[in-house]
Protein backbone atom coordinates (compact mmCIF):
# COMPACT_ATOMS: atom_id res chain seq x y z
CA UNK A 1 0.00 0.00 0.00
CA UNK A 2 1.60 3.18 -1.33
CA UNK A 3 2.19 5.41 2.01
CA UNK A 4 0.13 8.92 2.30
CA UNK A 5 2.70 11.91 3.25
CA UNK A 6 2.89 13.37 6.61
CA UNK A 7 1.15 16.48 7.03
CA UNK A 8 2.54 19.38 6.67
CA UNK A 9 1.31 22.75 4.66
CA UNK A 10 2.69 22.57 1.57
CA UNK A 11 1.26 19.21 0.28
CA UNK A 12 -1.59 20.23 -2.21
CA UNK A 13 -3.71 17.21 -0.47
CA UNK A 14 -2.21 15.81 2.71
CA UNK A 15 -1.78 19.18 4.51
CA UNK A 16 -2.51 20.38 8.46
CA UNK A 17 -5.56 22.17 7.35
CA UNK A 18 -7.24 18.54 5.95
CA UNK A 19 -6.00 16.69 8.81
CA UNK A 20 -7.66 19.15 11.38
CA UNK A 21 -10.65 19.14 9.31
CA UNK A 22 -10.64 15.44 9.18
CA UNK A 23 -10.38 14.89 12.91
CA UNK A 24 -13.39 17.21 13.68
CA UNK A 25 -15.33 15.66 11.15
CA UNK A 26 -14.51 12.31 12.54
CA UNK A 27 -15.59 13.88 16.11
CA UNK A 28 -18.78 15.58 14.51
CA UNK A 29 -20.02 12.66 12.57
CA UNK A 30 -19.35 10.42 15.62
CA UNK A 31 -21.14 12.79 18.47
CA UNK A 32 -24.42 12.59 16.55
CA UNK A 33 -24.51 8.82 14.86
CA UNK A 34 -23.77 7.42 18.19
CA UNK A 35 -27.25 7.88 19.12
CA UNK A 36 -29.00 6.56 16.13
CA UNK A 37 -28.73 2.83 17.21
CA UNK A 38 -30.32 3.14 20.31
CA UNK A 39 -33.20 5.89 19.76
CA UNK A 40 -36.07 3.61 18.55
CA UNK A 41 -35.63 2.06 22.06
CA UNK A 42 -35.65 5.18 23.54
CA UNK A 43 -38.33 6.93 21.83
CA UNK A 44 -40.35 3.57 22.56
CA UNK A 45 -39.85 3.62 26.39
CA UNK A 46 -40.99 7.29 26.19
CA UNK A 47 -44.22 5.75 25.06
CA UNK A 48 -43.85 7.25 21.44
CA UNK A 49 -43.09 3.51 19.52
CA UNK A 50 -45.38 5.13 16.48
CA UNK A 51 -43.35 7.67 15.71
CA UNK A 52 -40.14 6.05 14.74
CA UNK A 53 -40.08 7.13 11.43
CA UNK A 54 -39.77 10.93 12.84
CA UNK A 55 -36.48 9.92 14.27
CA UNK A 56 -34.57 10.46 11.21
CA UNK A 57 -36.79 12.14 8.97
CA UNK A 58 -37.66 14.91 11.42
CA UNK A 59 -33.45 15.56 11.63
CA UNK A 60 -33.61 15.35 8.06
CA UNK A 61 -36.09 17.80 7.75
CA UNK A 62 -34.43 20.68 9.40
CA UNK A 63 -31.24 19.73 8.15
CA UNK A 64 -32.75 20.28 4.51
CA UNK A 65 -34.68 23.33 5.13
CA UNK A 66 -31.12 24.66 7.06
CA UNK A 67 -28.90 23.95 3.12
CA UNK A 68 -30.24 27.21 1.52
CA UNK A 69 -29.09 29.20 4.64
CA UNK A 70 -25.57 27.32 5.05
CA UNK A 71 -25.21 27.54 1.76
CA UNK A 72 -25.55 31.57 1.90
CA UNK A 73 -24.12 32.03 5.09
CA UNK A 74 -20.98 29.95 4.12
CA UNK A 75 -20.58 32.11 0.94
CA UNK A 76 -21.09 35.38 2.86
CA UNK A 77 -20.19 34.81 6.28
CA UNK A 78 -17.43 32.26 6.08
CA UNK A 79 -16.52 28.04 6.40
CA UNK A 80 -15.49 28.52 10.26
CA UNK A 81 -18.34 30.13 11.76
CA UNK A 82 -20.49 28.11 9.84
CA UNK A 83 -18.93 25.10 10.73
CA UNK A 84 -18.50 26.30 14.53
CA UNK A 85 -22.52 26.66 14.72
CA UNK A 86 -23.19 23.27 13.38
CA UNK A 87 -21.32 21.63 16.28
CA UNK A 88 -22.62 23.84 18.38
CA UNK A 89 -25.82 22.80 17.93
CA UNK A 90 -25.09 19.04 18.91
CA UNK A 91 -23.56 20.11 22.19
CA UNK A 92 -26.43 21.83 23.10
CA UNK A 93 -29.09 19.42 21.82
CA UNK A 94 -26.83 16.06 23.67
CA UNK A 95 -27.32 18.40 27.24
CA UNK A 96 -31.03 18.42 26.67
CA UNK A 97 -32.09 15.00 25.65
CA UNK A 98 -31.64 14.34 29.33
CA UNK A 99 -34.02 17.01 30.24
CA UNK A 100 -37.24 16.56 27.89
CA UNK A 101 -38.85 13.15 29.00
CA UNK A 102 -41.65 13.64 27.05
CA UNK A 103 -42.53 12.62 23.16
CA UNK A 104 -42.95 16.09 22.44
CA UNK A 105 -39.95 17.07 23.72
CA UNK A 106 -37.46 14.00 22.24
CA UNK A 107 -39.21 14.69 18.56
CA UNK A 108 -38.84 18.71 18.86
CA UNK A 109 -35.20 18.05 20.12
CA UNK A 110 -34.77 15.34 16.97
CA UNK A 111 -35.85 18.78 15.08
CA UNK A 112 -34.01 20.53 16.63
CA UNK A 113 -30.28 18.84 16.14
CA UNK A 114 -30.83 18.43 12.43
CA UNK A 115 -29.74 22.29 12.24
CA UNK A 116 -26.23 20.32 12.71
CA UNK A 117 -25.98 18.34 10.03
CA UNK A 118 -27.69 21.52 7.91
CA UNK A 119 -24.66 23.16 8.73
CA UNK A 120 -20.92 22.22 9.35
CA UNK A 121 -21.22 19.30 6.54
CA UNK A 122 -21.84 22.40 3.90
CA UNK A 123 -19.05 24.84 4.81
CA UNK A 124 -16.61 21.53 5.79
CA UNK A 125 -16.86 20.79 2.00
CA UNK A 126 -16.64 24.31 0.79
CA UNK A 127 -13.31 24.47 2.88
CA UNK A 128 -11.97 21.49 1.63
CA UNK A 129 -12.19 22.38 -2.01
CA UNK A 130 -11.06 26.16 -0.99
CA UNK A 131 -7.45 24.20 0.33
CA UNK A 132 -7.27 21.71 -2.29
CA UNK A 133 -6.38 22.05 -6.17
CA UNK A 134 -8.92 21.79 -8.27
CA UNK A 135 -7.62 18.55 -10.57
CA UNK A 136 -6.93 17.21 -6.51
CA UNK A 137 -10.89 17.60 -5.26
CA UNK A 138 -11.99 13.62 -5.52
CA UNK A 139 -8.79 13.00 -3.55
CA UNK A 140 -9.22 15.18 -0.44
CA UNK A 141 -13.14 14.92 -0.16
CA UNK A 142 -12.15 11.07 -0.50
CA UNK A 143 -10.25 11.55 2.57
CA UNK A 144 -12.31 13.76 4.51
CA UNK A 145 -14.93 11.24 3.85
CA UNK A 146 -13.32 8.74 5.52
CA UNK A 147 -12.67 10.55 8.53
CA UNK A 148 -15.88 10.99 8.58
CA UNK A 149 -17.73 7.61 7.79
CA UNK A 150 -14.87 6.74 10.37
CA UNK A 151 -17.07 8.21 12.89
CA UNK A 152 -20.09 6.64 11.37
CA UNK A 153 -18.73 3.69 12.26
CA UNK A 154 -17.35 4.62 15.61
CA UNK A 155 -20.10 6.30 16.47
CA UNK A 156 -22.80 3.79 16.79
CA UNK A 157 -20.74 0.96 17.76
CA UNK A 158 -19.95 3.12 20.89
CA UNK A 159 -23.17 4.59 21.44
CA UNK A 160 -24.71 0.80 21.59
CA UNK A 161 -22.12 0.22 24.59
CA UNK A 162 -22.45 2.99 26.27
CA UNK A 163 -26.00 2.59 26.74
CA UNK A 164 -25.25 -1.52 27.51
CA UNK A 165 -23.27 -0.89 30.14
CA UNK A 166 -24.61 2.63 31.48
CA UNK A 167 -27.24 4.48 30.97
CA UNK A 168 -29.19 6.78 28.34
CA UNK A 169 -28.23 9.98 29.62
CA UNK A 170 -24.55 9.16 29.73
CA UNK A 171 -24.99 7.99 25.95
CA UNK A 172 -26.61 11.84 25.58
CA UNK A 173 -23.65 13.38 27.50
CA UNK A 174 -21.00 11.69 25.51
CA UNK A 175 -22.54 12.69 22.19
CA UNK A 176 -22.04 16.53 23.49
CA UNK A 177 -18.65 15.79 24.36
CA UNK A 178 -17.38 14.60 21.12
CA UNK A 179 -19.13 17.80 19.51
CA UNK A 180 -17.57 20.39 21.50
CA UNK A 181 -14.13 18.18 20.84
CA UNK A 182 -15.24 18.74 17.04
CA UNK A 183 -15.39 22.41 17.57
CA UNK A 184 -12.23 23.27 19.64
CA UNK A 185 -9.87 21.64 16.89
CA UNK A 186 -11.50 24.08 14.30
CA UNK A 187 -11.74 26.67 16.64
CA UNK A 188 -8.74 28.96 15.62
CA UNK A 189 -8.37 27.54 11.74
CA UNK A 190 -7.73 30.27 9.22
CA UNK A 191 -10.98 31.55 7.12
CA UNK A 192 -10.35 30.38 3.46
CA UNK A 193 -13.40 33.07 2.35
CA UNK A 194 -11.76 35.96 0.82
CA UNK A 195 -14.58 38.73 1.16
CA UNK A 196 -15.91 37.24 4.43
CA UNK A 197 -18.96 39.98 5.73
CA UNK A 198 -20.10 40.13 9.27
CA UNK A 199 -22.74 38.58 10.50
CA UNK A 200 -26.11 40.51 10.05
CA UNK A 201 -29.53 39.28 10.33
CA UNK A 202 -30.94 40.44 6.68
CA UNK A 203 -28.44 37.40 5.57
CA UNK A 204 -31.07 35.09 6.43
CA UNK A 205 -33.56 36.50 4.23
CA UNK A 206 -33.60 34.27 1.41
CA UNK A 207 -34.49 34.93 -2.11
CA UNK A 208 -35.11 32.28 -4.52
CA UNK A 209 -31.85 32.55 -6.56
CA UNK A 210 -29.80 31.56 -3.20
CA UNK A 211 -32.33 28.58 -2.89
CA UNK A 212 -30.76 25.94 -5.59
CA UNK A 213 -27.51 26.42 -7.71
CA UNK A 214 -29.31 24.80 -11.02
CA UNK A 215 -25.89 24.21 -12.37
CA UNK A 216 -25.16 20.79 -9.85
CA UNK A 217 -28.60 19.32 -10.30
CA UNK A 218 -27.59 16.07 -12.52
CA UNK A 219 -25.51 15.39 -9.32
CA UNK A 220 -28.47 16.54 -6.67
CA UNK A 221 -30.69 14.25 -8.72
CA UNK A 222 -28.60 11.08 -8.00
CA UNK A 223 -27.45 11.66 -4.66
CA UNK A 224 -31.90 12.04 -4.02
CA UNK A 225 -32.28 8.74 -5.24
CA UNK A 226 -29.50 7.18 -3.48
CA UNK A 227 -29.62 7.87 0.26
CA UNK A 228 -33.33 7.78 -0.11
CA UNK A 229 -31.48 3.88 0.74
CA UNK A 230 -29.47 5.96 4.05
CA UNK A 231 -32.80 6.68 5.29
CA UNK A 232 -34.30 3.07 5.51
CA UNK A 233 -31.31 1.83 6.65
CA UNK A 234 -31.17 4.50 9.83
CA UNK A 235 -34.62 3.40 10.38
CA UNK A 236 -35.03 -0.17 9.97
CA UNK A 237 -31.61 -1.55 10.33
CA UNK A 238 -31.67 -1.61 14.31
CA UNK A 239 -34.87 -4.21 14.20
CA UNK A 240 -33.27 -6.05 11.46
CA UNK A 241 -30.43 -6.19 13.74
CA UNK A 242 -32.03 -7.74 16.57
CA UNK A 243 -34.55 -9.77 14.67
CA UNK A 244 -31.46 -12.23 13.30
CA UNK A 245 -30.03 -12.49 16.99
CA UNK A 246 -27.42 -9.87 16.81
CA UNK A 247 -27.06 -8.18 20.62
CA UNK A 248 -25.34 -4.87 19.11
CA UNK A 249 -27.60 -2.67 16.84
CA UNK A 250 -25.00 -0.73 15.76
CA UNK A 251 -22.94 -3.69 14.19
CA UNK A 252 -24.40 -3.40 10.91
CA UNK A 253 -22.57 0.93 10.72
CA UNK A 254 -19.59 -0.81 12.02
CA UNK A 255 -19.17 -3.32 9.21
CA UNK A 256 -20.63 -1.16 6.13
CA UNK A 257 -18.47 2.02 7.25
CA UNK A 258 -15.03 -0.22 7.52
CA UNK A 259 -15.44 -1.71 4.18
CA UNK A 260 -16.48 1.94 2.92
CA UNK A 261 -12.91 3.39 4.34
CA UNK A 262 -10.40 2.43 2.05
CA UNK A 263 -12.79 2.27 -0.78
CA UNK A 264 -13.60 6.13 -0.16
CA UNK A 265 -9.88 6.84 -0.56
CA UNK A 266 -9.08 5.13 -3.58
CA UNK A 267 -12.49 5.76 -4.62
CA UNK A 268 -12.25 9.72 -4.78
CA UNK A 269 -8.63 9.28 -6.00
CA UNK A 270 -10.07 7.10 -8.98
CA UNK A 271 -12.69 9.55 -10.31
CA UNK A 272 -9.97 12.41 -10.51
CA UNK A 273 -7.86 9.88 -12.89
CA UNK A 274 -10.73 8.43 -14.73
CA UNK A 275 -13.93 10.56 -14.44
CA UNK A 276 -16.86 10.70 -12.04
CA UNK A 277 -19.38 8.81 -14.21
CA UNK A 278 -17.54 5.54 -13.77
CA UNK A 279 -16.97 5.48 -10.46
CA UNK A 280 -20.95 6.27 -9.82
CA UNK A 281 -22.41 4.05 -12.17
CA UNK A 282 -20.32 1.23 -10.14
CA UNK A 283 -20.99 2.35 -7.07
CA UNK A 284 -24.89 2.00 -8.13
CA UNK A 285 -24.22 -0.99 -9.50
CA UNK A 286 -23.24 -1.90 -5.28
CA UNK A 287 -25.71 -0.59 -4.07
CA UNK A 288 -28.43 -2.63 -6.12
CA UNK A 289 -26.89 -5.71 -5.08
CA UNK A 290 -26.36 -4.56 -1.33
CA UNK A 291 -29.87 -4.07 -0.88
CA UNK A 292 -31.03 -6.92 -2.67
CA UNK A 293 -28.87 -8.93 -0.01
CA UNK A 294 -29.97 -7.51 2.51
CA UNK A 295 -33.61 -8.16 2.02
CA UNK A 296 -33.00 -11.86 1.38
CA UNK A 297 -30.74 -11.83 4.49
CA UNK A 298 -31.94 -14.69 6.70
CA UNK A 299 -28.89 -15.39 8.20
CA UNK A 300 -26.44 -13.54 9.85
CA UNK A 301 -23.37 -14.18 7.43
CA UNK A 302 -26.06 -12.78 4.04
CA UNK A 303 -26.82 -9.64 6.50
CA UNK A 304 -23.15 -8.97 6.71
CA UNK A 305 -22.19 -9.56 3.48
CA UNK A 306 -24.95 -6.78 2.21
CA UNK A 307 -23.59 -4.50 4.71
CA UNK A 308 -19.57 -5.10 3.37
CA UNK A 309 -21.33 -4.30 -0.20
CA UNK A 310 -23.27 -1.32 1.12
CA UNK A 311 -20.23 0.10 2.63
CA UNK A 312 -18.16 -0.27 -0.80
CA UNK A 313 -21.13 1.18 -2.76
CA UNK A 314 -21.63 3.94 -0.29
CA UNK A 315 -17.26 4.20 -0.05
CA UNK A 316 -17.65 5.02 -3.77
CA UNK A 317 -20.67 7.21 -4.61
CA UNK A 318 -20.24 9.39 -1.52
CA UNK A 319 -16.94 11.10 -2.47
CA UNK A 320 -17.79 10.87 -6.08
CA UNK A 321 -20.80 12.55 -6.03
CA UNK A 322 -19.58 15.33 -3.96
CA UNK A 323 -16.64 15.91 -5.92
CA UNK A 324 -18.65 15.77 -9.52
CA UNK A 325 -20.83 18.21 -7.71
CA UNK A 326 -17.91 20.71 -6.68
CA UNK A 327 -17.10 20.12 -10.41
CA UNK A 328 -20.04 21.53 -11.92
CA UNK A 329 -20.28 24.54 -8.98
CA UNK A 330 -19.59 28.10 -9.52
CA UNK A 331 -16.27 29.35 -8.00
CA UNK A 332 -18.16 31.93 -6.01
CA UNK A 333 -21.21 30.23 -5.05
CA UNK A 334 -19.17 26.73 -3.83
CA UNK A 335 -21.17 26.72 -0.65
CA UNK A 336 -24.62 27.24 -2.69
CA UNK A 337 -23.73 24.29 -4.48
CA UNK A 338 -22.87 22.31 -1.78
CA UNK A 339 -26.12 23.16 0.08
CA UNK A 340 -28.20 21.95 -3.16
CA UNK A 341 -25.93 18.86 -3.05
CA UNK A 342 -26.83 18.33 0.75
CA UNK A 343 -30.95 19.42 -0.08
CA UNK A 344 -31.32 16.43 -2.02
CA UNK A 345 -29.68 14.07 0.48
CA UNK A 346 -31.59 15.14 2.99
CA UNK A 347 -34.51 14.86 1.29
CA UNK A 348 -33.66 11.31 -0.22
CA UNK A 349 -32.97 10.54 3.92
CA UNK A 350 -36.06 11.94 5.03
CA UNK A 351 -38.47 10.53 2.70
CA UNK A 352 -36.59 6.92 2.81
CA UNK A 353 -37.18 7.25 6.60
CA UNK A 354 -40.47 8.50 6.59
CA UNK A 355 -42.00 5.84 3.66
CA UNK A 356 -40.49 2.92 5.24
CA UNK A 357 -41.39 4.02 9.38
CA UNK A 358 -44.86 4.39 7.41
CA UNK A 359 -44.71 0.81 5.71
CA UNK A 360 -42.80 -1.37 8.31
CA UNK A 361 -45.20 -0.45 11.95
CA UNK A 362 -43.49 -3.00 13.63
CA UNK A 363 -43.96 -5.92 11.16
CA UNK A 364 -40.49 -7.02 10.72
CA UNK A 365 -41.85 -9.21 7.57
CA UNK A 366 -42.18 -5.92 5.74
CA UNK A 367 -38.54 -5.02 5.73
CA UNK A 368 -37.51 -7.27 2.92
CA UNK A 369 -40.48 -5.36 0.74
CA UNK A 370 -39.09 -2.07 1.89
CA UNK A 371 -35.59 -3.03 0.64
CA UNK A 372 -36.51 -4.43 -2.68
CA UNK A 373 -38.32 -1.22 -3.27
CA UNK A 374 -35.04 1.33 -2.82
CA UNK A 375 -33.39 -1.21 -4.44
CA UNK A 376 -35.23 -0.56 -7.33
CA UNK A 377 -35.27 3.32 -6.89
CA UNK A 378 -31.34 2.90 -7.14
CA UNK A 379 -31.83 1.12 -10.46
CA UNK A 380 -33.39 4.36 -11.56
CA UNK A 381 -29.96 5.98 -10.96
CA UNK A 382 -28.18 3.57 -12.82
CA UNK A 383 -30.14 3.67 -15.53
CA UNK A 384 -29.86 7.89 -15.64
CA UNK A 385 -25.89 7.73 -15.16
CA UNK A 386 -25.87 4.84 -17.92
CA UNK A 387 -28.15 6.93 -20.44
CA UNK A 388 -26.45 10.59 -19.58
CA UNK A 389 -24.32 12.11 -22.11
CA UNK A 390 -21.77 15.08 -21.78
CA UNK A 391 -18.31 16.11 -20.12
CA UNK A 392 -20.39 16.82 -16.95
CA UNK A 393 -19.70 13.48 -15.43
Amino acid sequence: MKKIPALNNSHPVYNLKLGLVCVSSLLFSASYNMLIPELPAYLTSLGGARYIGLIIALFTLTAGVSRPFSGKLTDTVGRIPIMIFGTVVCVICGLLYPLLHTVFGFLLLRLLHGFSTGFKPTATSAYVADITPAKFWGTAIGMQSLFYSTGMAVGPALGSLIKMNYSYNILFYVSSVCALLSMLVILNMKETLESKQKFKWNLLQIQRSDIIAFEVLPAAFVVLLVYVSFGVILTLIPDWTAHLGIANKGMFFIVFTVSSLLIRFIAGKASDTYGRKILIIIGLVFLIVALLLLGMASSVLIFIIGAVLYGIAMGILSPSLNAWTIDMSLKHARGKAVATMYIALEAGIGLGALFSGWYYQGNIGNIPVVMYAISAIAFIGLLYMLIKKGKEA
